[in-house]
């Protein structure tokens, strides 16, 4: 498994789409979570987006996991970009394997 970090750019003409979706996203944030696939997440202190780190096999796979996120389907997300990350120092480093 890898890990991957993930941005969200929640522009302000998609404010309302994010307040009617962000509590079944957060359902689904915590699902993932519970399953050991979203090892974090959360939005940035400014409001201009947020971070989630994923655990995947690859790009694809959370590329497919980011698409059944109901923010991205209810036009909440206005950019994103998926980054392999590799955490050498912390916690998440035990993920890397």
């Amino acid at each position: 498994m890898s890990i991957f970090a993930v941005e969200y750019v929640y522009g302000p003409e998609a404010e309302a789409e994010r307040v009617v979706h962000r509590p079944k996203h957060r359902q689904w944030l915590a699902e993932q979570a519970a399953a050991d696939v979203v090892l974090a997440s959360g939005p940035y202190a400014d409001g201009a987006g947020a971070l989630l780190i994923f655990r995947a096999e690859n790009e694809a796979a959370v590329q497919d996991l980011v698409s059944q996120d109901p923010m991205t389907r209810g036009g909440g997300v206005t950019g994103l970009k998926i980054s392999g990350w590799n955490p050498v120092i912390g916690k998440l480093s035990s993920y890397v394997g």
